[in-house]
């Protein structure tokens, strides 16, 4: 299937009028919507997926989240995964979106089709994949856009091949947006996988208030979701910041909450974006575009920011008091070594 192509100005975030053309295109292409849910079963999916290769264990190889008891309203979910090239790492992300055992479930991956391998990966998983398209595209923005285009769920989420959810997550967020109608965003905590030294680390998110947004890196990417009536379409013309300037845009005025626990991963490896030196000048050039349409940072020594430090150390400590049960829980799921703060 062909992409679809962008009218919108390189110079601006576009319109959500973006995402209702890649929607028409998909669809006079012949492609059905909504699309069809992952398929569920009450004793999970472990079971009948693919077998765990090599000498893979632990989650998400040969263990699963518990589905959900019978009963209750789950929202939808949908979740969007691009992909190039990420063939080492993109089974494990799949298993930990499909072993979520989530109720009602909507997988759209987005490959832009990729050489190493990723394709006859997800060729195993196709009967658990709602949409699989692989093809060129314009990059991770385009592709993300084109997975918002054709997503239904109630809430959003995307995850890149090269990450992966934890046990669990899923149903938490789920409860929380059943909960609260009025709630349309949800932010946890993570964990960051150094490839270089081998190691773990937990990564706490940070008190996002609208008036603390200038300041960046205050939301996990691999631990956002957020109503999908809020979404806006990824800005195209930006080549790594992709998620931090989204926030701006889906963030202000937002009603959110903070789940301080870790509901996703990111891997860190030679090739990732945050890590490849080669992306640096992908990276500054992104900083000036967010700059120039949502305002520079402020500086060091401003009041703002030093509020910004004190809060953020105060809200911290406290939530690490408070949740420190709770996070050690969740990491006893997986069979990573990683201690939260």
């Amino acid at each position: 299937m062909d992409a679809p192509t962008s009218v919108a100005s390189a110079d601006r975030p576009p319109e959500r009028s973006l995402l209702d053309s890649y929607r028409r295109h998909f669809t006079l292409q012949g492609l059905q919507l909504p699309l069809p849910t992952v398929p569920f079963r009450e004793g999970g999916l472990l079971g009948q997926l693919p077998k765990a290769t090599g000498d893979n264990k632990g989650w998400p190889w040969t263990t699963e989240a518990p589905p959900p008891q019978p009963g209750g309203h789950w929202p939808k979910l949908t979740i969007i995964m691009p992909s190039f090239n990420q063939g080492r790492y993109i089974e494990e992300a799949v298993r930990s979106i499909l072993l979520q055992n989530y109720p009602a479930l909507e997988f759209v991956v987005i490959d832009g089709g990729s050489t190493d391998g990723t394709t006859a990966i997800l060729e195993r998983y196709r009967p658990w994949l709602s949409y699989v398209r692989s093809g060129k595209d314009r990059g991770q923005a385009h592709a993300i856009n084109m997975g918002f285009a054709i997503a239904s769920g109630y809430i959003i989420g995307w995850l890149n091949s090269d990450d992966a959810y934890l046990p669990g997550a899923f149903e938490r967020v789920g409860r929380l947006f059943a909960q609260d109608p009025k709630l349309e965003f949800v932010y946890g905590d993570g964990v960051y996988f150094a490839e270089s030294e081998n190691k773990a680390y937990y990564s706490s998110a940070a008190l996002a208030l609208d008036r603390y947004l200038q300041f960046g890196g205050l939301v996990l990417t691999h631990a956002a979701f957020w109503k999908n009536s809020i979404t806006e379409p990824m800005w195209e013309a930006m080549k790594c910041n992709v998620d931090g300037e989204l926030w701006f845009r889906l963030l202000r005025g937002a009603r959110r909450r903070h789940l301080p626990v870790p509901l996703g991963a990111m891997r860190g490896h030679p090739e990732a974006k945050s890590v490849s030196e080669r992306w640096l000048q992908g990276w500054r050039e992104d900083d000036e575009r967010i700059w120039a349409e949502h305002g520079r940072p402020h500086a060091p020594r401003s009041l703002r920011s030093i509020e910004f430090r004190r809060v953020q150390r105060a809200y911290g400590s406290w939530i690490a008091r408070r949740w420190r049960t709770e996070r050690r829980l969740a990491l006893a799921a997986t069979n990573w070594r990683v201690s939260p703060p």
